[in-house]
């Protein structure tokens, strides 16, 4: 079944430019919403696989949006599409348990793409947007979060989550309950994790990691 979208924006060219580009590419416009308010009650009646969320908006913006629509439609994910580069938004997106954050400035194709990867559990993260996150794990983690580029470079920015909190000694439910996802959803990030880094256990993976640091 297509991937049923709530698409969030108060510039209704941008809704309908969006809702154009996503029913050429196999997914399913589920509704639209001009305002946050607006978004949590669409959320609640229709159930979306997915909201595409402005940041800024008038009234409840998209960060302030963003913990209710969770609340109001717990499957679904969502990710923020926004002209924005502040980190302090960034941030406070993704600590709010947004599945993404992409810029506007995106070609539309690569959208799609992160859209794709965003229904499937993956982290859809802009390329510079990807880059910020990792200084700042590094800056506000110190010398023991730090990731090697040779190991940030080989995996995915969902795949660094996980591993930096398998690094922090949290379970698989636990790892979870942090990024808003499933389990079954983790155990598959972990095992492309563990190809990607040539090892065979969650231990050699850290073990890895630890040696790539050195």
């Amino acid at each position: 079944m297509a991937t049923r979208v709530l698409i969030v924006d108060d510039h209704p060219l941008t809704r309908g430019a969006l809702a154009a580009l996503l029913g050429q590419n196999d997914f399913s416009v589920a509704g639209e919403a001009a305002s946050g308010e607006e978004a949590i009650e669409v959320a609640r009646e229709l159930q979306p696989d997915l909201v595409l969320l402005d940041l800024s908006m008038p009234g409840i913006g998209g960060l302030g949006a963003l913990p209710l629509l969770r609340e109001a439609a717990p499957g679904c994910e969502v990710v923020m599409l926004t002209a924005s580069v502040a980190e302090e938004n960034l941030l406070a997106a993704i600590r709010g348990g947004a599945a993404g954050y992409l810029l506007k400035t995106e070609p539309p194709e690569r959208i799609v793409e992160f859209l794709r990867g965003a229904a499937e559990g993956e982290a859809a993260l802009s390329g510079s947007v990807a880059r910020r996150l990792l200084e700042q794990v590094r800056d506000g983690r110190g010398a023991e979060g730090w990731v090697p580029d040779s190991i940030a470079g080989a995996v995915s920015a969902r795949e660094l989550e996980v591993l930096l909190l398998l690094d922090d000694h949290l379970s698989t439910d636990q790892i979870a309950a942090r990024l808003f996802i499933s389990e079954h959803t983790v155990r598959s990030h972990v095992k492309s994790l563990l190809r990607k880094l040539g090892v065979s256990s969650r231990r050699q993976a850290l073990e890895a990691l630890g040696a790539a640091r050195t």
